[in-house]
């Protein structure tokens, strides 16, 4: 890969609708998220960031966070309300969701921070966060969905 020095930093890792959303997702702090919502803009993509979290079931977990990111996507103008802009963002959801769920105890509680991004052809969901059956026991897990609108 040849690197653009004169881009600036990060700019050249932010290519595609997939990294910008999991560097969204990424973000610890406002600031962060800030910045990094400047770079994805500056790339030349829509974005939104939002979190969802809790004591969970399995059933609860899916309507959580279904609603979180349809909505964010919807409040931000990142889709409008379309059957095939609201069914792309369902199946980036569930495909990030996968990363999440993989081997996760149904009494869990789960911290997760959701990037969302998109250009004229694709939509990125990444998820990252905590889960954890106790709050000492902390694991870091991540998921990414990527569909064509």
């Amino acid at each position: 890969m040849t690197v653009d020095k004169t881009q600036g930093f990060l700019a050249n890792s932010i290519k595609s609708t997939g990294a910008a959303a999991m560097m969204l997702a990424l973000t610890q702090t406002l600031y962060d998220e800030g910045k990094m919502k400047e770079l994805v803009a500056k790339a030349g993509f829509k974005a939104v960031v939002t979190e969802v979290g809790g004591k969970i079931s399995y059933d609860d977990f899916n309507e959580k966070i279904n609603r979180a990111v349809i909505g964010a996507c919807l409040n931000s103008g990142i889709i409008t309300k379309t059957s095939n802009e609201i069914h792309a963002v369902i199946h980036a959801t569930e495909e990030a969701k996968k990363g999440i769920l993989v081997s996760l105890n149904t009494s869990a509680s789960l911290a997760l921070k959701i990037g969302v991004a998109r250009d004229d052809h694709w939509i990125s969901v990444a998820l990252f966060g905590k889960s954890a059956l106790h709050y000492m026991t902390n694991h870091e897990r991540a998921g990414l969905g990527v569909m064509h609108i």
